[in-house]
Order: structure tokens, then sequence, then C-alpha cells
């Protein structure tokens, strides 16, 4: 078995492989204050309660873009897992070159996203994930990394609205039933929301004629994803599991050629 976990800013995201399939996975709250023991029990209850231990698990892989718990999460694999963690890094082979000025600087989420879309999409393609950031990530036709865009998640902006706003409450995040917003609530999804649509196809254009290339893929893989899929045609394909896909993608590769 293969247990794969991305630790984002939000969401931990954690599965397990098991030769042909996700046989389960779980979404936790990163905290960071959290010890490893805390996060082990969590796993052995999760294990548990679909027939399995931590002795059934055979390898690890772990993208986190949390330091602080990048190594509770290392130190729990050690000591309750036994095998040492395949950490990514930019250094780790990925099979997806990163043609970035700076490769220390991309998070580890980003390219196993590439990685992801490359095998199971092909390029060219734009992943957008949308977590605590809204990310777009580009890969041309070779499935070589390019770079592209870190932007505000809309809860952030919400937030972030409703705090510095004295008089703007908290609203749900969904569409509203026009552009012209004819109350407060009604005027803050219009802009929350299909200021985020807007946002979105408008960089996507953008992205697409800087490749300039005839089709490129747009996938869209987090939380709010198929919300948004739904008020926009340049999502074409969405994906829960991308990110954990992956992992298991380049787990895959690094096996494989460390068994040659």
């Amino acid at each position: 078995m293969l247990l794969a976990i991305d630790i984002g800013n939000t969401n931990i995201h954690i599965g397990v492989y098991n030769q042909s399939d996700w046989c389960c996975s779980w979404r936790v709250r990163t905290i960071r204050e959290k010890m490893s023991d805390e996060y082990a029990v969590l796993l052995r209850n999760f294990f548990e309660e679909n027939g399995f231990g931590f002795g059934d698990i055979e390898h690890v892989v772990i993208a986190s873009v949390v330091p602080d718990l990048t190594s509770a999460f290392v130190e729990l694999v050690e000591r309750y897992l036994q095998p040492s963690p395949l950490l990514i890094t930019h250094e780790t082979d990925s099979g997806v070159r990163l043609l970035l000025d700076n490769p220390r600087e991309i998070g580890p989420d980003r390219i196993v996203n590439a990685a992801a879309a490359k095998v199971l999409y092909g390029g060219p393609a734009i992943v957008i994930d949308f977590g605590t950031a809204t990310t777009f990530d580009v890969i041309n036709t070779d499935g070589d990394y390019l770079g592209g865009v870190i932007t505000t998640g809309i809860g952030l902006a919400h937030d972030a609205l409703v705090s510095r706003a004295a008089r703007l409450l908290a609203v749900d995040i969904a569409p509203p039933p026009a552009a012209i917003g004819r109350n407060t609530i009604h005027a803050m999804q219009s802009g929350l929301f299909l200021g985020y649509v807007s946002m979105i196809e408008g960089l996507v254009e953008r992205i697409k004629v800087e490749l300039n290339e005839p089709e490129v893929r747009v996938i869209g893989t987090g939380g709010l994803a198929p919300l948004f899929a739904q008020h926009t045609s340049v999502i074409q394909d969405l994906s829960d599991s991308l990110t954990l896909e992956g992992l298991r993608i380049i787990w895959e590769r690094h096996h494989s050629n460390s068994t040659r």
C-alpha cells in the first residue's frame, strides 16, 4: 500500500493507494501546532475504520507547503510506519522539467499537479487549483513546467473584505441571481463570485495567447473547482484527486528508477 499525503495551508489530503486504485482518502484541517503523535492517532483511526493498520503501509510520499508540518509528518512516518518517505522538492525526478528562473521557489504541490496533468491529460495544459491561494500551473506540449499564476483564494478575499469593511457581513460564496446586485448580499456575491469567474476566464485567455497553441486543456482541482466549473466554460476537466494522483505518479517513477 502507498500512503500519499498532501499538506496544504488549509487542509491535509491523505490517500491510500492499493495496487490499482485509491481505496480510501480523507481530508483533515491543517493545524500547525499539532504534534506528530496527534496526527498519528488520526491516521490510526482512519486506517482501522477501513480494515488495515500502520503495518500495511509499504511506501509513503509527501508534498507539503507547510514547513512546520513537513518535519512533523516525516517524524510520524519514520516512527510509526518505518519507511522513509519520499518528500517532493524541486530536485525530485518528477518527470517534468521546471523551466523557471529559480526552481527552488516552486511549491511541491504545483510540481505534483503538473506531473499529474502531463501523464493524465497531456500538454499543453493549465491546472487551476482552488485552495487557500488559487494557482494556475502551465505545462507546454512536451509537458515542461513553464510557470503560472498565484492569486488570493476566494475564501481569503471574502474574509479580507468582511474584516476590513465595518458594514459588510459574511456571505455564502455562491453565484448571485444577477450581476447587478439589488441588495448588499447579492452585490458582494457578484463582486466575489462573478469577479472571480471573470478573473479565471481572463487569465486563462491571456495564458492561451502566450502559449500560442490551438488546443489547451484546462483542469480544475480543489474544493471549489466544481462550483466554478458550473459557471464558466473554460474549465474542461475536474479532478478532486489530481494532487494525490500526481504523488502516486511521481512515487511510481521514483520506485521504478530505484529498482533498476
